[in-house]
C-alpha cells in the first residue's frame, strides 16, 4: 500500500532534485507552439497501426483510420499524436521498414495539420520518410542506428524522445533490476546519450524511462505494476539531466480488470506528482480530466 509517509520519505530523501532546472522543449504546432517542460503536463495520444497491439481501442486498421483516431485524440486535448506501425509486444510480428513507411506516411500527412506528429520506430528509413511527410518528433525505440537517426533529427530540426534501452531495438527482450533503486541506472544511461545527441546537433531532447516496454523479469503483473509505479513516482529525480521526462502510463489489466481503461488515470496521478512533463496515453479524454482535477485542486 502506498501511504503519505511513503511519499513524504521520498521527498525527504531526494527532494533536492526538484531544484535542478529543466530546459523546456518548444515545438511549433499547427495550433501554435507547444511547450514540454515545467508547467501543465503535455498529453501525447497514441495510435497503433499494428493489429498486434494489446490496447485494442488504439488500433487503427488503416492509415485513414489512424487519421480519424488521431483527430479525435487531438480534439480531446492531445498536443502530440504518436504513431507506430509495429507493436513492442514480445509475440508481435515484425514489420519491415517498407511496410512501416506504407502504413505511417499517409497517416503522418493526414495528421500533420491537426497536431504535432511523433513517430515511434527504430528504422532510419522510416524516420526519414516520416520527417519528410511532416512528423516533428522521433520516438526512438532502438539503439542500433542511433547516430543515423539522431543525424536525421538534427537535419529536420525534430525533437527526439530517447527511450531507455540497451539493445538494438525494443523487440529484443532484456531485464530490469526491479528490487534496486532504478534512478541511478537511468541517470547513468541517459546522461551520455543526451550529450551525444547534442554533439550531433539535436537540441530538443526528452527522455523516456521505458515503463511501457516489455521486460523478461517483469512478466508477473503485480511485480511489473509495482516497478512501474516506483519509477513514475520518482521522475523528478531525473531533473539533473536537464531535459523533460516522458512516461507512457500503463493500464495493468490484471490489476484493474474490466476497468483497465481507468488504470492509465491512476498511473497518471503518480506520473504527474513525480514530475513527468509529457504523458503518453491511449486514454486522452480520461487523462485530460484527471490532470485538470490535479491542477484545479492545487495538488501540484
Amino acid at each position: 500500500m502506498i501511504t503519505l509517509p511513503d511519499l513524504a520519505a521520498l521527498q525527504n530523501d531526494h527532494g533536492a532534485a526538484w531544484d535542478s532546472p529543466v530546459a523546456p522543449v518548444v515545438l511549433d504546432g499547427p495550433r501554435g507552439p507547444v511547450t514540454i517542460g515545467d508547467g501543465p503536463v503535455t498529453l501525447m495520444g497514441c495510435v497503433n497501426l499494428s493489429r498486434d497491439s494489446t490496447y485494442r481501442e488504439s488500433v487503427a486498421i488503416s492509415p485513414a483510420d489512424a487519421v480519424r483516431l488521431g483527430r479525435v485524440q487531438a480534439a480531446q486535448g492531445a498536443a502530440l499524436i504518436d504513431l507506430g506501425a509495429e507493436s513492442s509486444n514480445a509475440t508481435a510480428a515484425r514489420v519491415d521498414a517498407d511496410e512501416q513507411v506504407a502504413r505511417l506516411v499517409p497517416a503522418v500527412e493526414g495528421l500533420a495539420q491537426e497536431a504535432i506528429v511523433s513517430v515511434e520506430t527504430y528504422e532510419p528509413a522510416v524516420v526519414r520518410a516520416c520527417l519528410d511527410a511532416g512528423a516533428r518528433v522521433l520516438n526512438m525505440t532502438g539503439r542500433e542506428h542511433e547516430d543515423e537517426m539522431l543525424a536525421l533529427a538534427a537535419e529536420y530540426d525534430a525533437a527526439v524522445v530517447l527511450c531507455f534501452g540497451t539493445t538494438s531495438n525494443v523487440r529484443e527482450i532484456t531485464d530490469v533490476p526491479p528490487d534496486a533503486d532504478p534512478i541511478p541506472v537511468l541517470l547513468d544511461h541517459f546522461a551520455p546519450r543526451i550529450a551525444h545527441a547534442r554533439s550531433l546537433g539535436v537540441d530538443k531532447v526528452v527522455v523516456d524511462p521505458g515503463m511501457g516496454f516489455y521486460y523478461g523479469n517483469l512478466v508477473d503483473p503485480l511485480t511489473r505494476a509495482r516497478h512501474q509505479t516506483r519509477v513514475l513516482a520518482q521522475g523528478f529525480r531525473l531533473r539533473p539531466l536537464g531535459v523533460p521526462v516522458c512516461n507512457a502510463v500503463p493500464h495493468s489489466f490484471d490489476v484493474f480488470g474490466d476497468e483497465f481503461r481507468k488504470g492509465e488515470g491512476f498511473y497518471a496521478v503518480f506520473a504527474t506528482l513525480g514530475g513527468t512533463h509529457l504523458v503518453r496515453t491511449h486514454e486522452v479524454a480520461h487523462l485530460r480530466a484527471v490532470l485538470r482535477g490535479i491542477t484545479e485542486l492545487g495538488v501540484r
